[in-house]
């Protein structure tokens, strides 16, 4: 990055944060997404100081010496070690304006819509902190539907569906406000858990979470898995020694059907609530998913059949939610709708 990048930069300031569960992103006014990162950190045991952030730390889960410590410091879409998220949070703002603290940045941060008061201040708290002038909240399905480009200040219903590495966010949005939401905390973090004890359930061998969110990429899916496989390595809990496992996309489906089943769940008792007009502007639009639990293979033509609505995939759903923030930057109007919410919250 040169000088006029970095001067660039500095004088756009404002961010927008989706401060995720497994990954975090960071959009910068005027220039679009600019960091995406896991949101994970590496600690010395003894000192506590930092010693990686982001995708170099997660390359050395299950790599590290006793002395080292991998944590991840957000838990199902609320800050576990608020030192530690704080420090993560730094480390990212300072990447997005290029490493420069000659300004403090105005910051939109996305949260889940069920957090606490206290939850949603402890992340207010973490951006202030880590350098923001202002933190401004805005709950996840609402940046989501701005992301995805739905008509959020307009009289007609829209349900979007959030799913994120710690929570599923449901929620039905009309005239610029979250008319009903529902928050659970399964999401692809779950999955991924279910792959790993299907493998030691079923074939006595301990795999880690990195690989199960592998096998989950490469042939999960929700329904109709079909016959593809994927071969993995792992411990076996008797001998000790590595042993390959081969794993078919049937089995993969049948690992996540529960926390599946919790998402499907979710979703239909949000509709049961919906008002009864509200319900035919979203029969006749469909209920658009977004975040990186939305990618599970055949995930939307499973809710068709739960349902019986149209359900349509977000366009880059794995960005919905950082666009919003973003697009509360770059356009006065939604960064309204957002202050109106939090006035009524």
């Amino acid at each position: 990055m040169n000088l006029s990048d970095i001067f660039r930069r500095t004088l756009s300031r404002d961010l927008g944060i989706d401060l995720g569960t497994a990954n975090t992103l960071v959009y910068l006014r005027g220039h679009g997404v600019v960091v995406e990162e896991p949101s994970v950190v590496a600690i010395d045991t003894s000192t506590r100081a930092v010693l990686a952030v982001g995708r170099q730390a997660k390359e050395m889960v299950g790599r590290t010496p006793r002395h080292i410590r991998i944590v991840r410091p957000m838990k199902d879409g609320v800050i576990a070690d608020f030192q530690i998220a704080q420090s993560m949070l730094k480390y990212f703002m300072a990447q997005a304006t290029g490493g420069a603290r000659l300004f403090h940045p105005r910051v939109v941060i996305a949260v889940p819509s069920g957090t606490t008061s206290v939850e949603r201040r402890a992340v207010i708290e973490a951006a202030q902190q880590a350098g923001a002038r202002i933190a401004l909240p805005i709950v996840e399905p609402f940046a989501a539907a701005i992301g995805a480009d739905l008509p959020v200040g307009e009289p007609t219903g829209n349900m979007v569906v959030d799913i994120g590495g710690g929570t599923t966010e449901v929620a039905v949005i009309s005239l610029g406000g979250v008319v009903l939401s529902q928050s659970v905390r399964v999401a692809g973090d779950e999955m991924d858990e279910a792959i790993v004890n299907y493998v030691r359930k079923v074939y006595n061998v301990a795999i880690g979470y990195q690989t199960a969110e592998q096998v989950k990429i490469a042939v999960g899916a929700a329904t109709d898995a079909g016959d593809a496989g994927l071969e993995i390595c792992g411990r076996d809990l008797v001998t000790g020694l590595p042993r390959p496992v081969r794993l078919q996309a049937t089995e993969v489906q049948k690992a996540v059907a529960e926390p599946v089943a919790a998402i499907v769940a979710a979703i239909r008792q949000t509709l049961e609530r919906t008002p009864p007009e509200l319900a035919a502007d979203i029969m006749e639009r469909g209920i658009v998913l977004t975040g990186g639990g939305s990618l599970l293979r055949n995930l939307d033509q499973l809710l068709i059949k739960e349902t019986g609505m149209p359900v349509h995939p977000a366009e880059d759903g794995l960005r919905c939610v950082v666009r919003g923030t973003g697009r509360c930057l770059e356009e006065p109007k939604f960064l309204d709708l957002v202050k109106k919410v939090q006035r009524q919250d």
